[in-house]
């Protein structure tokens, strides 16, 4: 299903363009493009004119974190950076303003600040030259894109917010599912005679106090019955009418509303275990999966290997005896206060992202990864506490910014 999703999203983009909202190929593609027609500077920065007072607004990034760089001109010719004063204003895709002052340096005015990833913002620029003042306002966005809401959840986009969970540290085991002793009977004649009647087939669920055999006491030449002593189903079926009933088991029966799972662990893995951890099982074909804690650890023979058993809530009976599982063990655990979804996560240039929602629009957050888990990403830097990002199908978001152009262009 999800190698038709890029082909699901096309064409419900361009059902999109009849409408009032246009289509995110469109939108982007109008930004490339109005990104690619700026006039450029000595320095490759845009360039920024009124009247015969210029500004070139680059930023710089070689060997340094990001930094804005002015080069100011007057009839085309440079002009010394300290006879220039100069602010920056941006505004972010959620709201947040960043502000600039400068101070010269060299021949040019140096920022006051790291300019932050993504560098995806609009842009106000003041300028005071001889008595002069100067104001430009554009926007330059990067790895942002707008996509129609019924089309991103038609294209099966989920979003969460991001915020505190627990990294887990697991061990995977394999193991099986079994009967819990405890809930096993193996139900015998209360007095020697002959077997008349069987009234349960292997498979059958039976409830308490129901007639599972009737046999006909040697002693007293009459019939008496068996019943089940508690609600559960029937495992094994040994006798048959006629058979004679002694001290042999008639009918083997199983409360199955909880199960153990029993895990082999070896080395290593069985050093980490002990009893109270939780384990996530899961069925050999993925269908189902549940929660336990180890309740007891069972040394094997070997001396270097162990059996963890977790006893596990059945009430619908997926969970049969003998069937294989996986279980993850979790070994060690700490609370972060910030983490993301492993499966929101995309590679875009050289940073590992998620891309936030606002409304229709979509944008790159570059992300400083602490510990992972397989389910969870701890975030170090990158993402604000509550941040709505996309944590299904992130794939088609990345795909349509690259789709459209909107590159890391200053």
């Amino acid at each position: 299903m999800n190698r038709l999703l890029p082909l699901i999203l096309v064409p419900l983009l361009l059902t999109a363009c009849g409408n009032d909202t246009p289509p995110s190929a469109v939108v982007a593609a109008e930004k490339a493009s109005a990104a690619e027609e700026y006039e450029r500077g000595p320095h490759r920065g845009r360039m920024l004119r009124q009247g015969d007072f210029a500004l070139e607004v680059t930023i710089y990034e070689t060997n340094v974190p990001p930094q804005y760089r002015l080069y100011a001109y007057q009839n085309g010719k440079p002009l010394p950076p300290a006879s220039v004063q100069a602010a920056i204003q941006l505004k972010r895709l959620d709201g947040e303003f960043n502000n600039f002052t400068f101070t010269p340096e060299k021949d040019y005015l140096n920022g006051s600040s790291e300019v932050i990833e993504p560098h995806s913002f609009d842009v106000e620029v003041k300028a005071q030259h001889a008595g002069q003042s100067y104001s430009w306002a554009f926007p330059s966005y990067e790895g942002r894109t707008t996509i129609p809401a019924a089309a991103a959840n038609d294209a099966g986009v989920k979003v969460e917010k991001a915020g505190p969970t627990t990294i887990r540290n697991t061990v995977r085991l394999m193991g099986a599912v079994m009967v819990d002793a405890n809930r096993r009977a193996e139900i015998k004649a209360r007095f020697p005679g002959i077997v008349r009647a069987v009234n349960v087939q292997e498979g059958q669920r039976v409830s308490r106090g129901q007639t599972l055999v009737a046999i006909e006491g040697n002693d007293s030449m009459r019939t008496y019955s068996v019943v089940a002593p508690f609600d559960g189903i029937v495992l094994a079926r040994n006798t048959n009418v006629g058979d004679v009933a002694g001290s042999n088991t008639l009918v083997e029966l199983a409360d199955l509303s909880s199960v153990w799972v029993e895990l082999r662990a070896l080395g290593g893995d069985a050093e980490k275990l002990s009893v109270g951890q939780e384990v996530e099982i899961s069925s050999a074909t993925g269908g189902s999966r549940v929660t336990g804690k180890i309740q007891t650890l069972l040394p094997l023979a070997s001396g270097q290997s162990v059996v963890a058993r977790a006893s596990i809530a059945n009430p619908e009976g997926r969970w049969r005896p003998g069937m294989a599982v996986s279980a993850d063990v979790t070994v060690a655990a700490r609370q972060v206060p910030l983490a993301v979804k492993e499966s929101g996560l995309q590679r875009f240039r050289d940073f590992t992202v998620v891309f936030t929602q606002v409304g229709d629009t979509y944008e790159v957050r570059m992300l400083e990864l602490g510990e992972r888990d397989g389910r969870y990403a701890e975030v170090l830097g990158g993402l604000k506490q509550g941040a709505t990002y996309v944590a299904e199908q992130s794939f088609l978001i990345k795909a349509d910014i690259e789709k459209s152009g909107a590159s890391h262009d200053h």
